[in-house]
C-alpha cells in the first residue's frame, strides 16, 4: 500500500532514507501526545503543590521546596513537548519575542536552586519562584 501511495504521489524513484524511517517510527499519535501532555502537566502541578506544602517543614523544607517546585516547572514545560515536539518547542521558546521570558525563566530555575542549596535564603528562593511563575505566564 505504501508503494502504491509513493507511485501515485510521484515519489516512486526515491527510497525512504534511514532518518525518514526513524522519524516515522518514533512519531506519536495525537491521542498518545495528549495523554503524555496531561500526564506531564499533572505531575508538574503535583510537584509544584507538593513543594509548596513542603516549604513549611523545619530545616530541610526550603531545599525540598526548591527542588520540587523546580521539577514541577520543568515537567510542565516538558508537557508541551508532547504537543509540539521538541524542536518546534525550542524554536518557539527562543523566538525574539519570547527570548527574554525564556532566559528569565531558565535563570530563575537555576537561581532558585542556588538560593536553597548554597545561599540558604528562603526569601530569595520565594522571589525566584515568583519570577519563574511570571516568566512562564509571560
Amino acid at each position: 500500500m505504501d508503494k502504491l501511495k509513493r507511485v501515485l504521489s510521484g515519489r516512486d524513484a526515491e527510497e525512504p532514507s534511514g532518518l525518514a524511517e526513524v522519524i516515522d517510527g518514533t512519531s506519536l499519535s495525537w491521542g498518545t501526545r495528549v495523554k503524555g501532555f496531561v500526564a506531564c502537566f499533572a505531575i508538574g502541578c503535583l510537584c509544584s503543590i507538593l513543594g509548596s506544602c513542603l516549604l513549611w517543614i523545619p530545616k530541610k523544607g526550603l531545599i525540598l521546596f526548591a527542588v520540587f517546585y523546580t521539577l514541577g516547572n520543568i515537567a510542565s514545560i516538558g508537557s508541551t513537548l508532547f504537543l509540539m515536539g521538541p524542536m518546534k518547542q525550542l524554536k518557539r521558546m527562543f523566538e525574539p519575542t519570547r527570548l527574554i521570558a525564556t532566559v528569565v525563566m531558565l535563570l530563575c530555575l537555576i537561581l532558585t536552586l542556588c538560593s536553597a542549596f548554597w545561599w540558604h535564603k528562603a526569601g530569595l528562593a520565594l522571589l525566584f519562584c515568583i519570577l519563574q511563575f511570571f516568566a512562564m505566564a509571560w
